[in-house]
C-alpha cells in the first residue's frame, strides 16, 4: 500500500506494502537535528524496519512493531516487528482504533502510552495481560505529524526494566516517531509506495567451523552428563548434544530445525511453549518439569537472550508426590496464536453488557483479527429474522431490508438460524450459485463467513463476516472461526438475557413513576429522572405533584437500594402519599403516616423525604423533611438560598417519631429545586463542594425554562459524563405570579 493525500491507499502490485527509504544513521552522542532529513532519500532500503532497528537500539529495547493505518479503514496494520516472533502478537496484527491497547489508545491520544510491568498492564489493558502474562515494559507512541496520524509503534524492555520511564527514553523515542512521520509524509508527497519488509529477527549465532576452540567446545559440551539445546526466537533447535537426545529420546538428527515441542509428541503441550514465550518476552530465565513417558520427569531450564535461548534438560527429582496428571498428547492441539486470539477475545466479549455491546467488540476485536471488513449479526425471534447490529456498509439499508424476513425463506442467514450449521462462501459466484435471490440484494462484499451462534444447546443467533475481497477459508481458519463463533454465542445470550432484564426494569420504573406531572394554573413543574449506571437501571428515588383543594403538594423521597424491592417500596410509599393528602392531612401528619407504614411493611428498608404545600395564593410553602438533602431557593433577584429546614429521621427508624414543619415565603417567580443525593453525591467529591456548585448552575441558569434549567443542572459541572452509582430524582417549581396560565 502506498500514500495518497496523508492516507495509505492500495498498492498497484497488491499485498500489504511497505515504504523502502534510507535512515540517515545517528551516532549516540548526536542531536537528532544532525540528521539531514530533509534531503530526499533513493527508495531501496527498508524504512520501517531500519527505523524501528535503530529505535530499539537506541533505547536497548528488546522488541517492537511498527503499525500504519489500514486504507479506508479504522484499523491499526502490523506492517513489521522485530526482536519476537510475530505470532507474540498475533491477536493484535490489526487492531481497531476503539481497542482498548496502548497502540490504538497512543493514535487515539496523540501521546506516549507507558506501561511499567505486567501489574499496570493487567490493570489498564487486561486483554494483554491475560494472553502475555509474563514482566516486561512498554512504550506506544504515535506515528503522526501536526496534520496526518500515519500510525503508531510500540517497543517493549524486559521485566528488569525500571517501572519509569527515563527522560532520555522519552526524547530518543518520541523524536524517532517523528522523523519516522516526516520520512513517511514526504514519501505521500511524493507519491512512492510502501514495499514489503521482512521482520527482524536475530537468528542464533553460527559456530565457526574449523577452529580448534569451536572443536573443543563441541567435545566439551558432548562430555556433559546432562542435555544441552539452543534455540532460536522461533523455537527452532540449532544445536543438541547427545545427552540431549538421549533424555528426550529422540536423535539429533530428528531435532534439529524443528521446534522442540512439535518434534518431542509428550512435549507438544501449550503449556510448555508458554514457558519459551516468558523466557523470550521477560528475558528471565524460567523452567518446567515435564513427564516423558511412561513414567520419567524430566526437567527443562531455559536461559534466554535477545537472539535465543539455552536450554538445559536434566531428570527431575521423584514426582510421585505430585497428583496431577503430566499433559496427554493430543492430536490436533491448536497452537498458541490461535489460544492468544480466543483468550484476547473472550476476554474483551466479558465486558459486553447488552446486545450493542456485543456488536461493537466483534467489531472492534473479531473482524480486525480475522480481516473481515463487515459485520452483521442476526437473532430470530417468532419466526422471523431480526438484524440485532451490523457495521461495515455505509447503506444500512443493504442490511435492514432483511430485518423481519420469515425464517422460512431460503437465505444463507436463515439457514445458518435454523439448522446451526457454519457455511463459508469463497466468492460471489459461489454464494450466488447456491442462493440465486441473493444476487437481487448485493451487499459490495466479495466472500462471506456465516457462523452460527449456539449455547446452552440453543441457536441464539449469527454471525455473518462480510470480506471485500474473494476469501479462501483454509480448514484451520474454519475451526478458529467457528470456535469463536462458542465466545460469541455465550456474550450475546448474555447480553440478551440483560437486555430482557432491562427493559423490564426500565418499564417497571416508567410504571411507578408519574408519567407527567398535572398542568397548575399558579405553578409550572418539571422533572427528570436518571437511573444508576452500575446495576438494573432501577432505584427507589421518587417525586410527585399533587393538586390538593386550591393548593398544590409535592414529594420526593429516595428508598434505599437499585432494586426490585426498592422500586416497589418507593410505589407504595408514592402512592400512600398522594392518599394522605387526598385526606387533607398537615404536612407533618402525611409525613408520621407514611413512617409508620414503612414500619409496619417490615420490608427493613429505610426512605428520605421531603414533602411541601405550597399555597400560591398565600405566597407561602409549607416543608417536612424526613432525612432528606435540602433543597435550594432561587428568588426572582438571581440570589440562591439552602433552606434549612426542620425535620425528622429518616422514615421507617421510629414510629413515634415527629417531623416538624417549616413556612417558607415564595414569591412569584421563585424556583425550588428539590433533588435526591445522587444529584450531588458522587465519589471523591465533597459534598458541600457540590452543593455549592449545584447553586451557582441554578442561579446562572433561573432565568431558562423549567425544562432547559432540570436538563442543564442534571449534567456535570465540567460537562464530563461521568459513572453514577446512585439514581437521580429532580423536581422544579416555578411560583406563576396570579392569573398564570397552566402549563400543558
Amino acid at each position: 500500500m502506498g500514500f495518497q493525500g496523508g492516507a495509505l491507499i492500495p498498492d498497484r502490485c497488491g499485498g500489504r506494502g511497505r515504504l523502502r527509504e534510507e535512515v540517515v544513521a545517528v551516532s549516540e552522542g548526536q542531536e537528532a537535528a544532525q540528521a539531514p532529513a530533509a534531503r530526499p532519500a533513493p527508495v531501496g532500503r527498508p524504512l520501517l524496519s531500519l527505523a524501528l532497528a535503530a529505535m530499539m537500539d537506541d533505547v536497548h529495547a528488546h522488541s517492537g512493531a511498527v503499525y500504519l493505518l489500514a486504507s479506508q479503514e479504522p484499523v491499526l496494520e502490523m506492517t513489521v516487528s522485530a526482536g519476537l516472533p510475530r505470532a507474540f502478537a498475533a491477536p493484535w496484527e490489526r487492531v481497531g482504533l476503539s481497542a482498548p491497547i496502548p497502540v490504538a489508545e497512543a493514535v487515539r491520544e496523540r501521546r506516549l502510552v507507558w506501561v511499567g510491568g505486567e501489574h499496570e498492564m493487567a490493570r489498564r489493558f487486561p486483554r494483554i495481560a491475560v494472553v502475555l502474562p509474563y514482566p516486561f515494559a512498554l512504550a506506544a507512541l504515535p506515528v503522526a505529524t501536526a496534520a496526518t496520524v500515519y500510525g503508531a509503534v510500540y517497543v517493549t524492555w524486559p521485566g528488569s526494566h525500571p517501572p519509569d520511564l527515563s527522560d532520555r527514553e522519552r526524547e530518543r523515542l518520541t523524536a524517532a516517531c517523528d522523523r519516522l512521520a516526516l520520512r513517511l509524509e514526504r514519501a505521500a508527497a511524493e507519491n512512492r509506495p510502501l514495499h514489503p519488509e521482512p521482520d527482524l529477527l536475530t537468528g542464533p549465532a553460527a559456530v565457526p567451523g574449523g577452529t580448534l576452540g569451536s572443536v573443543e567446545a563441541a567435545r566439551m559440551v558432548g562430555r556433559l552428563p546432562y542435555g544441552l539445546c539452543s534455540l532460536d526466537l522461533h523455537g527452532r533447535v540449532g544445536f543438541a548434544n547427545a545427552a540431549a537426545a538421549e533424555l528426550i529420546g529422540v536423535p539429533v538428527s530428528g531435532l534439529l530445525g524443528t521446534q522442540l515441542w512439535a518434534a518431542v509428541p509428550w512435549l507438544n503441550d501449550p503449556v510448555y511453549e508458554d514457558r519459551y514465550r516468558a523466557a523470550l518476552i521477560s528475558q528471565h530465565v524460567t523452567s518446567f518439569v515435564a513427564l516423558r513417558p511412561p513414567g520419567d520427569w524430566l526437567s527443562f531450564r531455559l536461559y534466554p537472550s535477545t537472539n535465543g535461548l539455552s536450554v538445559r534438560i536434566s531428570r527431575a527429582r521423584p514426582v510421585s508426590e505430585m497428583t496431577r496428571a503430566g499433559p496427554q498428547r493430543r492430536d490436533g492441539s491448536p497452537r498458541l496464536v490461535t489460544i492468544s486470539h480466543v483468550l484476547s477475545l473472550a476476554s474483551a466479549l466479558t465486558e459486553a453488557a447488552g446486545v450493542q455491546d456485543v456488536v461493537q467488540l466483534v467489531a472492534d476485536e473479531i473482524s480486525p483479527a480475522v480481516g473481515s471488513q463487515s459485520l452483521v449479526v442476526l437473532a430470530g425471534r417468532a419466526g422471523r429474522m431480526h438484524v440485532l447490529g451490523h457495521r461495515g456498509y455505509p447503506d444500512a439499508h443493504v442490511v435492514e431490508r432483511f430485518n423481519g424476513m420469515p425464517l422460512s425463506e431460503q437465505t444463507p442467514g436463515t439457514q445458518a438460524l435454523n439448522t446451526g450449521v457454519p457455511a463459508f462462501f469463497d466468492s460471489r459466484e459461489q454464494l450466488e450459485r447456491l442462493y440465486p435471490s441473493r444476487n437481487a440484494t448485493p451487499d459490495g462484499m466479495g466472500a462471506w463467513a456465516y457462523l452460527p451462534l449456539v449455547a446452552s444447546g440453543r441457536p441464539v443467533g449469527a454471525c455473518v463476516l462480510g470480506y471485500a475481497q474473494s476469501h479462501h477459508f483454509a480448514a484451520d481458519e474454519r475451526a478458529v472461526l467457528t470456535s469463536l463463533s462458542g465466545l460469541i454465542a455465550q456474550a450475546l445470550e448474555r447480553a440478551l438475557l440483560y437486555d430482557a432484564s432491562l427493559h423490564l426494569a426500565q418499564g417497571l420504573q416508567d410504571a411507578l413513576l408519574p408519567a407527567s406531572l398535572p398542568p397548575l394554573a399558579s405553578v409550572e413543574a418539571a422533572a427528570r429522572y436518571l437511573p444508576a449506571t452500575q446495576g438494573m437501571d432501577i432505584g427507589g428515588d421518587f417525586y410527585d405533584l399533587v393538586p390538593s383543594n386550591g393548593l398544590a403538594a409535592a414529594v420526593i423521597g429516595d428508598v434505599q437500594g437499585h432494586n426490585v424491592t426498592a422500586a416497589g417500596l418507593m410505589g407504595q410509599i408514592r402512592t400512600a402519599v398522594r392518599a394522605y393528602t387526598a385526606v387533607g392531612q398537615a404536612p407533618e401528619e402525611v409525613m408520621g403516616s407514611t413512617n409508620r407504614l414503612l414500619i409496619d411493611l417490615g420490608v427493613e428498608l429505610l426512605a428520605s423525604c421531603l414533602y411541601l404545600r405550597l399555597d400560591p395564593a398565600r405566597g407561602t410553602a409549607v416543608m417536612s423533611r424526613a432525612g432528606h438533602p435540602p433543597p435550594l431557593l432561587l428568588r426572582p433577584d438571581g440570589k440562591v438560598r439552602v433552606l434549612d429546614l426542620a425535620g425528622g429521621p429518616l422514615l421507617g427508624v421510629d414510629d413515634r417519631a415527629v417531623y416538624p414543619t417549616t413556612e417558607v415565603p415564595l414569591v412569584p417567580g421563585s424556583v425550588l429545586a428539590l433533588y435526591t443525593d445522587g444529584l450531588i453525591e458522587s465519589p471523591g467529591v465533597d459534598i458541600e463542594d457540590a452543593l455549592a456548585d449545584l447553586a451557582r448552575r441554578l442561579a446562572a441558569n433561573g432565568h431558562r425554562s423549567l425544562d432547559e434549567l432540570a436538563d442543564t443542572l442534571l449534567q456535570q459541572g465540567d460537562g464530563v459524563v461521568r459513572e453514577r452509582p446512585d439514581d437521580v430524582a429532580l423536581l422544579l417549581l416555578r411560583v406563576r405570579p396570579p392569573g398564570g396560565t397552566g402549563a400543558a
